[in-house]
Parts: C-alpha cells; structure tokens; sequence
C-alpha cells in the first residue's frame, strides 16, 4: 500500500505550536525560575522528563535567560519565542544521524524529473507526493528534541528530551550545510550547564 505522504505531512504539522508563544518576546526580561509543582506540570502535560541539568536549571536559575523562555500560556507549555519545536513528536525517540543516512540518500535520488513522466499533470502529482515525503522526514528529524536557542541565520541548537540520547545538544545546521551536529568538549558530548558557558558554534566539530 503506498503511503499518502501528503496527508502524513499535514498530521504531522499539526505538532507545531504557532500560538502567541511562537513570537519572540517583545524584549529580553529575566525569567524567575519555575517551582517544583510547575515543572512536574509541565513535564505532563508535554509527556516528557526533562533531563537532570536542564531541569536544575529551571529550578535553581531560570525559566529562560540564555535559553528560550519555558512558560505557560493559553494553550499550555511551551517554549517562548520557538514555533521549530513539534510538540506532536516530543515524545518519540531523537534518532541519530546515521540512523537515516541511508534513507535521506535514497530519497534524494527518488526525488522526480519531469523526463520520466509522460505528462506535467502526472509529474506534478509525484513531485508533491514526494515533498510531502521529503517534509515528514526533515520533521522527524527532530524528534523528541527542543529547539532551545535561536542562534540566528537559520541555525538553532537543539536539546533532547527522549531517547538513549536524552540530555545532549546538537546544533541544527539545516540551513547551510544540511545537517544536524551533535556538540563536544574535547570530542566528549557537552552537558547542559558546560554549554551554557559556551556559544554553540564553537562546539560544532564541522
């Protein structure tokens, strides 16, 4: 049975918030740190534990500061100033990388040419198909991931929350070189409050 990518594209859509949390705050403030009873809260209504540091953090130093603000808003959690982050897949596994190496090379030849079609009606019908295809695995990229800064021109970085590699960061790449890096310190993976001292892009072993 061939699968209604377009259709799955549009499902998994649904997971972006574009809420009023989505916009970027009008200016930077301090963020108070969350209690206790805040955090389990927000941690089940988004089905997820967040990991050790950055729950320290929200804790003990702030819901926001260097990160994107975690807060409360009509339509509940969420990440302030974040409309990347897929709530709908926060609870699914972060695949590494070279999980889907293999996958992403063979969906880049698949991608149709008008030549192998015998009409535009027929081509434009497979190159939808296939962008729709091409849209849910650039999601699921990110699964089980928040994007906790915006490091400008496209770039993010991105903390894991689900998965065997709950509690690392990575760096979304996307927009230059295709990719998403995971961050280190001397070739070991950097921990929330070590990358906190840091800028992201000194920690992207390019």
């Amino acid at each position: 049975m061939t699968a209604d990518w377009i259709a799955e594209d549009q499902r998994i859509a649904q997971g972006r918030r574009f809420d009023g949390l989505s916009s970027p705050p009008a200016m930077q403030v301090a963020s108070p740190p969350l209690s206790e009873a805040e955090i389990r809260e927000a941690e089940t209504e988004l089905g997820i534990a967040f990991p050790d540091q950055y729950r320290e953090y929200l804790l003990r130093q702030s819901a926001g500061g260097a990160v994107n603000r975690l807060c409360r808003s009509a339509a509940g959690w969420g990440w302030q100033g974040d409309s990347s982050t897929n709530y709908g897949l926060l609870t699914a596994d972060f695949p590494h990388p070279d999980s889907y190496r293999v996958y992403e090379e063979e969906l880049d030849a698949r991608e149709p040419l008008t030549q192998d079609f015998p009409d535009r009606n027929a081509y434009q019908a497979a190159w939808e198909q296939w962008d729709a295809e091409y849209g849910v695995f650039q999601e699921r990229k990110t699964s089980g991931a928040v994007f906790i800064q915006d490091n400008g021109c496209g770039f993010s970085t991105l903390l894991v929350v689900t998965g065997p590699y709950r509690g690392s960061l990575w760096f979304d790449g996307r927009a230059t070189c295709g990719q998403i890096l995971s961050l280190n310190v001397c070739g070991q993976p950097v921990s929330f409050m070590d990358w906190l001292a840091h800028r992201s892009m000194d920690l992207v072993g390019w």
